[in-house]
């Protein structure tokens, strides 16, 4: 582990909303899904004594962080694979599932890890041990494949034009023997997006993140493991539009008594397939205090759900 990773930790995005959300909760089990540096269940241990949470990381540096912590029990792996079958084992003892479905600081800040624009790495793997980077699918990847990421991950609107100025510059860089890196991404982002009010490079990087990390995809399978939950309360943090529209449409979903499709007259289908109610009308944000105290947690948006 870093020597450093004690100046990376900091207050978790959202934790006064994620503590009012789980404070029904008595006694149980609650699963964090991205344990990270242990933040949010730090808190939610101090504020349930009686809770006993699994924490669920696919970094080493998180797990190795959080060892030995009364009440936690971690799990190296990804939510994906490690949620439904906790589900299966521990059936209605879990009270609470927790999903912070973003970078932490320490990974924001470690310009080894590839994920931010202070370095020319482009790494960005939540989990070291696999093989796919950042770097591999700029370099690598064919015209339709990027033209795809930056358009469905990025949502940028000139991913074309990205994806050309792109390959021609990894070309020059092949003549040379060379990869593109961090910085020549961000150069290329410049040219396609100048006067952007944001970073130019942003969305690009968040697209490539999500190709790297699979990361719609987990979030797709969490939500679909969910709706096995009994008389729990889930709560999800997302940090990009993508990632809560998804949220917001399922939890949706997941209220409805009726599931008949929308161009049938009448209700067929019994009108009881509800299964809880949505607990945020609309999500929940960071406060004017925390805003300033964290300019990262501008676009954090936390959405929970009571199964019944």
């Amino acid at each position: 582990m870093p020597d450093n990773i004690n100046n990376n930790i900091h207050i978790p995005v959202l934790l006064d909303e994620v503590l009012e959300t789980f404070k029904p909760l008595n006694e149980g089990l609650l699963i964090d899904c991205t344990l990270g540096f242990g933040g949010m269940s730090k808190a939610l241990l101090k504020d349930h004594p009686k809770l006993e949470i699994i924490g669920i990381d696919r970094d080493e540096d998180a797990l190795s962080y959080n060892q030995d912590i009364e009440r936690l029990t971690t799990i190296k792996g990804n939510f994906k694979e490690v949620l439904p079958e906790l589900i299966k084992e521990h059936g209605s003892k879990i009270k609470g599932v927790l999903a912070d479905i973003g970078v932490s600081s320490y990974q924001l800040d470690n310009i080894e890890r590839g994920f931010s624009f202070k370095g020319g790495v482009l790494d960005m793997r939540m989990d070291k041990s696999q093989d796919l980077t950042a770097s591999y699918v700029l370099n690598h990847y064919s015209k339709l494949e990027l033209e795809a990421i930056f358009r469905d991950f990025g949502e940028i609107r000139e991913y074309k034009k990205l994806v050309s100025f792109i390959l021609e510059a990894r070309e020059k860089k092949a003549q040379a023997r060379m990869l593109l890196d961090g910085y020549d991404l961000q150069e290329i982002c410049l040219k396609v997006s100048p006067k952007s009010k944001i970073n130019a490079s942003t969305l690009a990087y968040q697209a490539l993140r999500i190709e790297v990390n699979s990361e719609l995809d987990n979030l797709t399978t969490l939500l679909e493991s969910a709706k096995e939950l009994k008389d729990s309360i889930l709560a999800i943090i997302s940090f990009h539009s993508l990632e809560d529209r998804l949220v917001k449409q399922a939890f949706s979903d997941f209220a409805k008594s009726c599931i008949c499709d929308s161009n049938v007259m009448k209700c067929v289908c019994g009108g009881d397939h509800s299964l809880g109610k949505v607990l945020t009308k609309k999500p929940l944000t960071a406060s004017a205090a925390e805003l300033k105290r964290n300019k990262r947690s501008r676009s954090a948006k936390l959405r929970a759900f009571k199964f019944d």
